[in-house]
């Protein structure tokens, strides 16, 4: 089949890639031909883990080609996929381990020539007995914003649970535990965190706030979520304040992650980027790393803060340490070496990532989410 993809972002290549990589013929277009040239060359404009090899393969065996020119590349499109911007910005990252593999596809189509050009078309991607869902295009619209808004909720649930277990002493990782063997619940999207980001939750929550607004239909929970995850955002700021006795200015943080979640370089709407602007509104010095998304946060930041070229460096006289993204990179670190890094031994962990009662025992002032070993008390937070 012939394919034609409008946008090379994170939607639209990782379409393209996947559609050529299950036979198709497929034409990528953009009008920037900075980023057109370089996907002609394998540059891909972002980090997808998989991405290179699947566009090297299928430029390479002539099923995947790149362009500037939009209107003859539609000429010869038997399906034509727009995956340009849309407001407040294009769509979150794709992982290939789940575009390949989806739990299902839903798909919206208005006429029997749609619907049989579109099976075709994902067939490849239903073999392993997950369902294609076919619906009018008004209910497949709802049900991304409602799939999304969902997983949203769960994880709001779950850090409002986390300050809850503060108060009362419990440990949230028993209680996520215990209630994510509920076979009706599940184990998913319930850990607690600085919040969710990305482009897809925030904005698939406020489009569906606004739709219900438009239809004078209130959405209570969903509202909730939302501003659930306002508060969360000021977590970490919240802590490290405490732990320096609110002494924030010229204190030196080092931030461990930038990108919203691990195995991506995109920054939007990530709990780091809060985190840092409001370190230095506090008039704080922000040293960071990650292993992937400095290059945007250059582009983000600017001179604003510093960026190391480890983990470890991004340590070096630093007064606290706050852990954002859980890369792998950072789950199993030398926590002697860090110690010697460190001007203070504190580390507010976004993540749960360590034991608190291995970390105190090494010297840490350790504060996490929703677990009873910490050293502060919710009320002060």
């Amino acid at each position: 089949m012939q394919i034609l993809v409008i946008g090379t972002g994170y939607v639209g290549l990782v379409v393209g890639a996947c559609l050529a990589e299950t036979g198709n013929d497929v034409i990528c277009a953009d009008i920037d031909a900075a980023k057109i040239a370089g996907l002609q060359e394998n540059k891909l404009p972002f980090y997808e883990p998989g991405l290179e090899d699947l566009v090297r393969r299928n430029q390479e065996q002539k099923r995947l080609r790149f362009t500037e020119e939009v209107g003859a590349a539609s000429a010869l499109a038997d399906v034509v996929f727009l995956a340009v911007g849309t407001p407040p910005g294009e769509d979150g990252s794709a992982d290939l381990q789940h575009f390949m593999r989806p739990d299902r596809i839903v798909l919206g189509a208005e006429s029997d020539y749609a619907r049989s050009i579109l099976a075709e078309l994902y067939a490849p991607f239903g073999r392993r007995g997950k369902p294609i869902l076919f619906m009018d295009i008004e209910s497949a619209e709802l049900t991304k914003y409602a799939a999304n808004a969902m997983l949203a909720t769960r994880i709001s649930f779950m850090n409002e649970i986390a300050l809850l277990c503060e108060r009362v002493g419990a440990d949230v990782d028993n209680v996520r535990r215990g209630i994510g063997s509920d076979s009706r619940i599940g184990s998913a999207y319930l850990f607690p965190g600085p919040g969710y980001g990305g482009s897809c939750f925030p904005k698939d929550v406020k489009a569906l706030l606004r739709v219900a607004s438009d239809h004078a239909v209130p959405l209570s929970v969903v509202q909730a979520v939302e501003e659930a995850n306002d508060r969360q955002r000021s977590i970490m700021f919240e802590r490290i304040a405490l732990a320096l006795n609110g002494m924030l200015r010229g204190a030196r943080v080092a931030v461990w992650g930038l990108s919203f979640k691990p195995q991506t370089d995109d920054l939007r709407e990530s709990p780091a980027l809060d985190l840092i602007e409001q370190l230095l509104a506090a008039g704080a010095e922000v040293v960071a790393h990650d292993p992937v998304a400095m290059p945007a946060a250059s582009r983000h930041f600017g001179n604003r803060i510093a960026l190391a070229a480890t983990n470890y460096e991004a340590l070096t006289d630093a007064d606290a340490l706050a852990v954002v993204t859980d890369w792998n990179e950072y789950r199993h670190p030398n926590f002697e070496r860090m110690i010697g890094f460190l001007a203070r031994p504190i580390l507010v962990d976004g993540r749960n990532l360590y034991n608190p009662v291995r970390m105190e025992a090494l010297g840490f002032e350790y504060y996490s989410i929703g677990r009873p070993t910490e050293t502060y008390s919710i009320q002060n937070a």
